[in-house]
């Protein structure tokens, strides 16, 4: 799990990055993203019902999006606020290098575009 200084508290800082963020894509999911004044850097999640209709398929979803943020986002995030929505359900189950790679080449974009 993220440290809690990286993770969104309330839903006003949502509002902010979906209302003034740029968003980049993947196959499975896409993040928008908002540099922000703060030092550290603040992810969400957000899975829908949509995409899957049962809460433990969703939160493995989350969970595991959030294990690849916590190794790497460090490493390409400085200040920013990122939301990543998920639109697949099939990221719940392909491997675990697969999501790495695309969390990794989600987090290059956002890094690139500074």
């Amino acid at each position: 799990m993220l440290a809690k200084k990286h993770r969104f508290q309330g839903p006003t800082g949502l509002t902010r990055v979906y209302q003034k963020g740029i968003t980049v894509r993947s196959q499975f999911c896409a993040a928008r993203f908002k540099r922000g004044g703060r030092e550290e850097f603040r992810v969400a999640v957000v899975v829908s019902k949509k995409v899957a209709k049962v809460a433990p398929v969703r939160n493995r979803i989350r969970r595991r999006i959030y294990e690849v943020m916590r190794l790497h986002a460090g490493q390409y995030l400085t200040n920013e606020d990122v939301v990543i929505t998920v639109f697949d359900s099939r990221l719940a189950e392909i491997e675990h290098a697969e999501l790495e790679e695309i969390i990794i080449r989600l987090l290059q974009q956002i890094h690139e575009s500074a």
